[in-house]
């Protein structure tokens, strides 16, 4: 099983649409440095260089991480599969199980991958701002920008690591959910766009009675900034990636690739 993750990274890191994800999510925040209207567009001063991942993960996290995990996830088993490389590694003495159970693995941990860049490149575009103890928020804790007093450095850094690791959390059910379709179509394009036309999907469903909404996927992109008692957005969460997950292993058992 070891031996397939470290197989599975190794082509994760290989591949295009990884390395064209990292470096956008790691220099786009850099664009804030020079963006004259950053402060119009959100209406908050920033102050501190602990506030910049925020906006970098508010303004990626809708639309701009789903995409690239969307794209990449399918391209774990349709790439393979155009590539005619899939099929000679079944053929080998390898559990079938262990092969999807390893890219699932791998699908859930692109996510914190992608929102570890981004968080980098956003303190690093930072350092001008600095990195003390501010009046304010991160914008990641209570209080969003305003905070609720004098924030430390400490507890600044504590509130972008949970920031980050729930904005993880919140987009793992898209990985499984391109996963399946990427087992279900064989095909990188083709899964992509059902994982990010289902995404939108839910998004339309707006105008159904909030009762709908409390289940959506995308009802919960923005736990990253949630305060208070969040267990049954976890909950949620946990239950469609473990569900997109467990179908993607059952179909992959009894797909002919």
């Amino acid at each position: 099983m070891l031996t397939l993750l470290m197989l599975e990274y190794r082509k994760l890191f290989g591949a295009r649409s990884v390395k064209l994800a990292l470096l956008v999510t790691l220099l786009l925040p850099l664009v804030w440095a020079f963006a004259p209207r950053l402060t119009e567009l959100i209406r908050v001063n920033l102050i501190s260089g602990w506030q910049l991942p925020a906006v970098s993960i508010g303004v990626t996290i809708q639309y701009l991480l789903p995409l690239f995990i969307a794209l990449t996830v399918a391209e774990m088993i349709g790439a393979e599969v155009s590539q005619g490389t899939l099929a000679p590694l079944l053929l080998r003495p390898v559990d079938r199980t262990k092969v999807i159970a390893s890219k699932l693995i791998v699908a859930l941990t692109y996510p914190f991958i992608l929102l570890t860049t981004t968080v980098v490149g956003s303190l690093v575009a930072g350092i001008p701002l600095g990195f003390g103890t501010f009046l304010g928020g991160t914008g990641l804790g209570p209080g969003l920008f305003v905070g609720v007093g004098q924030l430390s450095s400490g507890a600044a850094f504590a509130e972008v690591v949970r920031g980050a690791a729930l904005a993880g959390v919140a987009l793992m059910p898209i990985a499984a959910l391109s996963l399946l379709y990427g087992v279900l179509y064989l095909n990188t394009a083709a899964a992509a766009l059902a994982t990010f036309a289902t995404l939108i999907l839910m998004r339309l469903l707006v105008v159904f009675p909030e009762t709908i909404q409390r289940i959506l996927l995308t009802s919960h992109l923005g736990l990253y900034a949630q305060q208070g008692d969040i267990t049954q957005q976890l909950i949620l969460l946990l239950i469609y990636t473990l569900g997109f997950g467990l179908m993607s292993i059952f179909a992959f058992d009894r797909r002919d690739v």
